[in-house]
């Protein structure tokens, strides 16, 4: 184990995979230049596999793209719709991490979201919240990140002018993810 992963208290390497029924993937968009909306995704799922070094970890996540839900009904499906996420033509988006460098108090995932049929570099912020024990006897671990990806970059939405100056819906989309993952494969111990 390198003297990196020792700064991690807890630190586990295998490979582990997300449990929905634990995490949540949540954005937050301006709308009206007064107010904010939010959501989250449903339906997803990612697999962990953290390296005894924990810079060379990796990870891969899909999400539905039908299952967003703004708490509105018509609101959602109109998100659902080719004005914005088009889910027909772009059912899932994936993200697949490039590289894990350390960055400010935590650590900065780089890699690729796959998005209305675009991919881009997307880094995350991520921290670690932690390695224990489930009542269960899993083991589980925490994670929280944190992004801005600006929807024009990936042919999302179209600019819906206001009176006076400013959009209905703002370019820049804050996305959230609280992640529990449960170990379902040990790095065998070094030889």
């Amino acid at each position: 184990m390198s003297s990196t992963a020792v700064e991690i208290p807890g630190y586990l390497a295998g490979t582990w995979t997300i449990d929905p029924g634990h995490s949540e993937v949540a954005f937050t968009v301006h709308m009206m230049m007064v107010g904010k909306v939010r959501g989250h995704f449903t339906r997803f799922r990612g697999e962990l596999v953290l390296a005894a070094d924990p810079l060379a970890s990796m990870v891969t996540a899909t999400i539905e793209s039908d299952s967003i839900d703004t708490n509105n009904r018509r609101r959602d499906h109109h998100l659902r719709s080719a004005d914005f996420l088009d889910v027909q033509a772009h059912p899932r988006m994936a993200y697949r991490s490039t590289g894990i460098r350390h960055g400010g108090h935590g650590f900065v995932v780089d890699g690729e979201l796959t998005l209305h049929g675009v991919t881009r570099q997307v880094p995350l912020l991520l921290d670690v919240n932690g390695f224990t024990r489930d009542s269960g006897g899993g083991i589980r671990a925490g994670f929280s990140a944190t992004a801005e990806v600006n929807r024009v970059d990936f042919g999302i939405g179209t600019s819906i002018p206001m009176g006076g100056s400013g959009v209905a819906i703002g370019d820049w989309v804050q996305i959230s993810i609280e992640i529990q993952a449960v170990l379902a494969k040990p790095q065998p111990a070094a030889a």
